[in-house]
């Protein structure tokens, strides 16, 4: 046996690496029906046939299957700003008169402003084959070029070989998967219930808009995608859609930023919402911009005003503004300029928290990620930062710190506060915590002007959330506008004390509420352990009046270590599965496909999104739904509530609340035969209401 040196075996493995990777792809064993696999580095292709055999068949239906690896993914039809689809040629095949290739319904890729439409995973083009000679053997020599892409793309080619018999044979293993996959071709939309009710170019805007407007029947589960094909040089851009009817109707406005449509020019649709699509084609005739577009906009900001000054006396607000009285109480011997100042300074905080907001929903939004009003509640993080906010006002109140600021910093303040060290920072800050407290509860109009902002785009979110901080600053500008407000209250004394010991202990209650809601989210004794560390840094805080030692800064430093390590918490029960949504016996768990299907047996169903942040849902719970008429009819044979638990993020109830047109909670909805696509309930509840609303859904529909 002839022995090599050690040293060569190195050599030979680089050799014959290289000689591997040199081969473009490398073939598996093919079973019947299948070219067999041809394999890349980033993906496998291979061709699989529907048929056994070609007697009987005037065509036949290949299937050009990718089996995408990671992130790689290859094109549809109309690849869209880059890429392009597979090509195949078929030179050098037999019994071959002519070939169509189809293609699935896509989805969009967005990276960097590049969109594009293709597939990710598994994908099967299917391919009908024409035959020259019914009944005689078909050989398949194809040819197929492609490009794949992911951070960078690869132009690929595979040379696949598939052979059938003229006769002997029934369908194949593999015409199931070609017949799901030919399910996914987007038709006239007959098959999946979708039809083309509008379409039209609104011009007389910056950019003119493509409007298509399409039916479903049953409703659409989730927003569509529209993908437009025409000239070459035309570019429609992303829609944004809107669903209406509880997603019987889809609106969906699509940019078009290059090569206008000017009612000449036919294009090709095609609708796509998960496997269901319409493709159709249509000639957009321009037309207006839609009358009153200024009046709804000001109609929309005069709600959002209204319902942020409604906001000021919801449950989730008024600890902080009890600060705020006492803050008022402070400066009633002020001068009327420290005064104006000081609910100035609270009045900006407001407005510049909303501003936040709607920069945080509009990147959220431009991410393609659910938004909605107060789903930072669904965050342990940030419900870990109110328990530390709220536990230190608490301790504030109770007198044991006092926030000191240094040296310059605290002159300043003081010089545009009260000159009791309440200055302007801290009166920007207390506007500030009170938007944050504010956005778990809803209130009458708020949901109206955020569900239309959240609707649109950016310049109508930052409209909308600038309105509604402005409506809940107004109490603030009122007296900054009358600085004779402030002097209306007591002065300063004794009665203080009772007063901001009764605002600490609802601010620690405040806190209390906050660690249940962290409970659902990560677990029982996380929320003990930052309980705990707010409870000894509480205690730290009282023990300095015991300990000298604690007087100078190891105290503050102290309550810093234990608030940091409360940040730490929710990371600890992180890889835990979260607990599933714990649904009272009376209620079914939310099941949105299985309504129509109850709603066609004649039942009512009532459908509550909830959460346990949701301050106002609590107030709907324990006001309307869990008692009198409301609990009974709830209750009664041939009605079904179904309850969404949207305390922790959830793609499928944001969806259904999206397809209301509505991005926050509280939210109700009622079915019925008189009503399949459900009647939208107001945020504050009254049995009035909901009885109503049980009534026309338990109607037979007329007709």
């Amino acid at each position: 046996m002839l022995a090599l040196p050690r040293s060569v075996l190195p050599l030979l493995a680089a050799l014959l690496a290289l000689a591997t990777a040199a081969l473009p792809a490398r073939a598996q064993w093919a079973e019947p029906g299948s070219s067999g696999w041809a394999e890349t580095a980033e993906a496998d292709v291979r061709l699989v046939a529907a048929e056994g055999a070609t007697a009987g068949h005037e065509t036949v239906t290949l299937g050009l299957q990718f089996r995408l690896k990671d992130d790689w993914k290859v094109y549809w039809r109309d690849a869209g700003d880059a890429g392009y689809p597979p090509e195949i040629d078929w030179t050098g095949s037999e019994n071959v008169a002519e070939t169509a290739i189809q293609f699935p319904a896509p989805h969009r890729f967005s990276v960097l402003g590049i969109e594009t439409a293709g597939y990710k995973a598994d994908v099967v083009y299917p391919v009908t084959v024409r035959l020259q000679e019914p009944g005689k053997p078909l050989q398949v020599q194809a040819a197929v070029d492609y490009l794949i892409c992911s951070e960078i793309c690869v132009p690929g080619r595979v040379d696949l070989s598939l052979g059938l018999p003229g006769s002997g044979a029934g369908p194949t293993q593999f015409a199931h998967l070609i017949e799901s996959w030919e399910a996914r071709i987007p038709g006239d939309g007959a098959r999946h219930g979708l039809a083309l009710a509008e379409a039209v170019v609104e011009t007389g805007g910056e950019t003119p808009m493509l409007r298509v407007v399409v039916r479903a029947d049953p409703p659409l589960a989730a927003a569509p995608d529209l993908f437009v094909e025409g000239p070459a040089e035309l570019n429609i851009g992303a829609p944004e859609v809107t669903l209406r009817d509880g997603g019987g109707t889809a609106i969906l406005r699509a940019p078009v930023r290059e090569g206008g449509l000017t009612g000449a020019e036919p294009v090709t649709l095609t609708v796509v919402e998960g496997d269901r699509g319409m493709q159709v084609a249509a000639t957009p005739q321009p037309v207006a911009a839609p009358a009153g577009g200024a009046a709804v906009l000001a109609g929309m900001l005069g709600l959002a005003l209204l319902g942020g000054l409604i906001l000021n006396v919801m449950p989730c607000v008024l600890p902080v503004l009890s600060l705020k009285v006492m803050g008022v109480a402070h400066l009633g011997g002020a001068e009327r300029r420290t005064v104006r100042l000081a609910f100035l300074a609270s009045a900006a905080g407001i407005v510049a928290t909303f501003l936040v907001l709607a920069g945080g929903a509009v990147a959220l939004k431009t991410a393609g990620a659910a938004v909605g009003w107060g789903i930072q509640f669904q965050q342990p993080l940030f419900l870990v930062a109110m328990i530390v906010l709220l536990s230190l006002f608490a301790a504030n109140l109770w007198g044991l710190f006092h926030i000191r600021l240094p040296g310059a910093v605290g002159d300043a303040a003081a010089r545009g506060g009260d000159g009791q060290g309440h200055g302007l920072a801290g009166h920007f800050g207390s506007g500030v915590f009170a938007t944050l407290l504010a956005t778990p509860c809803s209130a009458p109009f708020l949901g109206t002007a955020i569900g239309f902002a959240l609707a649109r785009g950016p310049l109508e979110i930052v409209a909308i959330f600038a309105a509604l901080g402005l409506g809940m600053s107004l109490p603030y500008l009122a007296v900054a506008a009358a600085p004779g407000l402030a002097r209306a209250l007591p002065r300063p004394g004794r009665w203080m004390l009772t007063v901001k010991a009764v605002l600490g202990v609802a601010l620690a209650a405040t806190a209390v509420w906050l660690l249940w809601v962290l409970s659902a989210q990560v677990g029982t004794r996380a929320a003990l352990a930052v309980a705990g560390l707010m409870v000894a840094a509480v205690a730290v805080l009282g023990a300095r009046t015991l300990l000298p030692a604690l007087r100078g800064g190891l105290a503050g430093a102290t309550v810093a270590v234990l608030a940091a390590v409360a940040f730490t918490v929710p990371w600890w029960g992180a890889a835990a599965t979260p607990a599933a949504p714990v649904v009272p016996t009376a209620w079914s768990a939310f099941d949105q496909p299985a309504i129509p299907r109850l709603v066609s047996e004649g039942k009512v169903v009532f459908v509550d999104v909830t959460a346990d942040w949701c301050v106002t849902c609590k107030v709907n719970k324990a006001a309307v739904i869990e008692r009198g008429a409301v609990a009974e009819a709830l209750k009664a044979p041939g009605v079904v509530a179904m309850q969404a638990d949207w305390t922790n993020p959830d793609a499928a109830i944001s969806r259904y609340l999206e397809s209301f047109g509505r991005y926050g909670i509280p939210f109700n909805a009622v079915y019925g035969p008189g009503a399949p696509q459900g009647i939208p309930l107001p945020e504050l509840l009254t049995e009035g209401a909901v009885m109503d609303a049980m009534a026309r859904a338990g109607a037979p529909a007329a007709g």
